[in-house]
């Protein structure tokens, strides 16, 4: 994904683009996702897509006051998982989408990697594992 104009230039961890995912954002991008209110605040806009909410919005529609959420969305941009961009006098909010692919990439990357046959893409080994009846 290229730049473009209407993208806003802020400092963002870029997850998994090279393969440098480091643990330590992990752990941050997990703790943000691991208190309710901001799990919340991340899944309404995952379901919103690319257009977002506005903080009106999302307040509105999660039952959460102004300056708690404000404290909310700026911890989940500080860890790379939402982006705001600015319409005139509005804000929007939404998920950053390459920065959650890349969190869970690398939650899975080792998938199957001690297990002796090969991995599909849904992590099961392709191979059917036999099992043993009893008797």
């Amino acid at each position: 994904m290229g730049y473009s104009p209407s993208m806003p230039l802020a400092p963002v961890l870029y997850f998994d683009i090279i393969g440098n995912m480091k643990s330590k954002d992990v752990v941050a991008a997990l703790g943000a996702l691991a208190q309710e209110s901001r799990l919340a605040v991340h899944l309404l806009l995952v379901k919103r897509g690319p257009e977002g909410f506005t903080p009106g919005e999302l307040g509105a529609r999660l039952d959460i006051a102004a300056p708690t959420l404000s404290f909310h969305l700026k911890e989940l941009q500080r860890v790379g998982l939402v982006r705001a961009r600015r319409e005139g006098r509005n804000l929007h909010y939404r998920a950053d989408f390459a920065q959650m692919r890349g969190l869970v990439d690398y939650l899975s990357e080792k998938c199957c990697s001690l297990w002796v046959q090969e991995c599909g893409a849904d992590c099961q080994a392709v191979a059917a594992r036999t099992t043993r009846k009893s008797a």
